[in-house]
């Protein structure tokens, strides 16, 4: 396998894809390492775009989730906010 192919890529579903911006936000809240560094940082503003953006798909897709989707964004939501509250307090 080539550099750019070593892992199998998930299915790209809506939680996949909610999933994938909270390990963004846990990255921008230094709560998990850069993947291509390996060296935690703490971005707050990046880690608040990346909030009010899945605010934004919660908001625009509210009536169209599954149950299970509705939990997942609201418990990612309620995370970083919480992280993103402590982390302006560092």
């Amino acid at each position: 396998m080539s550099k750019t192919n070593q892992y199998p890529m998930p299915d790209v579903t809506f939680s996949t894809f909610i999933a994938s911006l909270s390990s963004s936000g846990l990255v921008h809240l230094g709560e998990i390492a850069e993947p291509s560094t390996g060296q935690k940082q703490i971005n707050v503003q990046m880690a608040k775009h990346t909030i009010d953006i899945i605010g934004l798909l919660q908001e625009k897709t509210k009536g169209n989730l599954t149950a299970d989707e509705k939990k997942l964004i609201q418990h990612v939501l309620t995370d970083l906010r919480m992280r993103y509250v402590a982390a302006l307090k560092k």
